[in-house]
């Protein structure tokens, strides 16, 4: 329920005009409700007036909107609402406001889907970009007009204005955000960036990238689709060492294979790793879809405090490396595992159930989907996974389990009394024709028995409510439910 503060917050910010002339007559405190209000509505005059007028050296867009889940807003901010805040960046440096920071930071990109009212985080970044470089530009005229006017022109600008964002950058938009970040440097809007996402860029042209960012302000970089190599990664991560507060490295689909390494190759791990392990701070890595087989014991214990989120989707591991990592220092610290695409069958579920048991003190977030388990590896596994009574998340999509099966987990999910979101496989029972043993392509691409399904779910539905689980979302929808972000954990 919304407070009364709110409600006349909104009913100003409808009447732009009048609520910009008031700006000045306002109290300072009234400003974080009306720029809500601005901004949930759409009020674009408002929201430049507030900007170019705010009162406090902090603008935060975490501290001041709503989580996207409260009062049934929209998931994703409105393109109006943050075109309006960052076109305000131009005209708030002339107006000599109390802003020093504003902090655009915080809001995730749509992943699929993307609502074309709103603005994607790609989109986001470049607005930014382009308008630290227009202040640049309109300051250095207002330096060649002072010097025309023989005033005395600004040796350097008096009160420049951080902008702290996320930043996604792909080869389209890598020359734009590349000029922003080195002329912001003495610019009037400062850029700082938090988290950088890098898709498809070369070796070079990353580092020349990370050479630009500030090294207290960068806790996160993800390098996706790239196709660096070990060779290209030897390149890049060594330049991440100055980064004193990096929390998470991702290197998704980085082509890296460490099976048969020829010599030269073998010597480009070992540099890799030693470059891991200068990564002070770090507590997340992601490496999927790198081939690990034999070797993660090198690459694990190379860092120097453990990790509390670890990312190995379809990394090859054998039943050693589980054991490994069931030993190492990481295993009692993890909140968040990724083991997905990973047989965990056979020989490598014993390890795999050591390490769950022994991460089952602060793990929040499991993900074994497509991991060849079957109804008796499952119910072999319940004992230890009711040991993890913090968990929240579980995702064994795409594993060759009968509808017994998930009933019968459902049924032991009351020791677990956090858990919010389980995403489940279609019941092999419910298939058509399915070949057996089945492939993970099967089970994603077969004829499913619709009928048949329907009723397991009603089914699924009328336990859930037995147990007066309602806080309990059970799903098989794989792409509309991603499981926790690390940083939200």
């Amino acid at each position: 329920m919304q407070s009364l503060l709110s409600l006349c917050a909104v009913q100003v910010a409808r009447h732009q005009s009048l609520a910009c002339r008031a700006l000045t007559s306002l109290p300072r405190e009234l400003y974080p409700a009306l720029f809500r209000a601005a901004f949930m509505e759409g009020r674009t005059l408002v929201l430049q007036a507030l900007v170019q007028t705010w009162p406090f050296p902090r603008l935060s867009f975490r501290q001041l909107l709503p989580e996207p889940k409260q009062m049934g807003l929209p998931k994703w901010p409105r393109k109006e609402s943050v075109q309006a805040v960052i076109l305000a960046l131009l005209a708030a440096p002339r107006r000599k406001p109390q802003l020093r920071v504003l902090d655009m930071t915080g809001f995730l990109d749509a992943s699929c889907g993307q609502d074309p009212t709103t603005m994607s985080m790609w989109a986001r970044s470049v607005a930014v970009a382009r308008t630290c470089l227009s202040a640049q530009t309109q300051a250095r005229a207002a330096q060649r007009l002072a010097k025309r006017r023989k005033l005395e022109p600004q040796a350097s600008v008096a009160n420049p204005v951080e902008v702290h964002t996320d930043l996604l950058v792909n080869r389209t938009s890598y020359s734009v955000l590349k000029e922003a970040l080195q002329t912001s440097t003495c610019g009037p809007l400062r850029l700082r960036c938090r988290d950088l996402w890098a898709e498809e860029l070369s070796g070079p042209s990353t580092v020349a990238l990370l050479e630009l960012l500030d090294p207290v302000c960068l806790r996160q970089v993800d390098l996706r689709f790239n196709n660096l190599g070990l060779s290209g990664l030897c390149t890049v991560v060594p330049h991440m060492a100055k980064f004193t507060h990096l929390l998470s490295l991702k290197l998704q689909y980085s082509n890296v294979d460490v099976r048969r390494l020829t010599a030269e190759a073998e010597g480009s791990f070992q540099h890799f790793v030693s470059a891991i392990g200068q990564l002070k701070c770090l507590k997340e890595l992601n490496m999927g879809s790198s081939r690990l087989s034999g070797r993660l014991h090198q690459l694990l214990s190379s860092l120097q405090s453990p990790l509390e989120s670890l990312e190995l989707p379809f990394c090859a591991l054998l039943p050693g490396d589980l054991s490994y990592l069931a030993q190492s220092s990481h295993a009692t610290h993890l909140k968040k595992l990724d083991l997905s695409g990973n047989k965990l069958s056979g020989d490598h579920l014993a390890p795999f159930q050591t390490l769950l048991k022994e991460a089952s003190g602060s793990l929040l977030c499991l993900d074994i989907t497509e991991c060849q388990l079957m109804d008796v590896h499952l119910m072999s596994t319940l004992p230890t996974l009711r040991c993890c009574t913090h968990l929240r998340y579980l995702g064994f999509y795409g594993n060759p389990v009968a509808s017994a099966g998930v009933k019968t987990f459902l049924e032991n999910s009351r020791s677990l009394p956090e858990l919010r979101l389980i995403v489940h496989p279609v019941p092999v029972d419910c298939y058509k024709d399915l070949p057996w043993p089945p492939s993970s392509a099967s089970l994603l691409e077969g004829a499913v028995d619709e009928k048949k399904l329907a009723s397991v779910q009603a089914e699924l539905q009328k336990l859930l409510q037995a147990m007066q689980r309602h806080d309990v979302q059970w799903t098989m929808d794989i792409y509309g439910n991603n499981s926790l972000d690390y940083f939200s954990l």
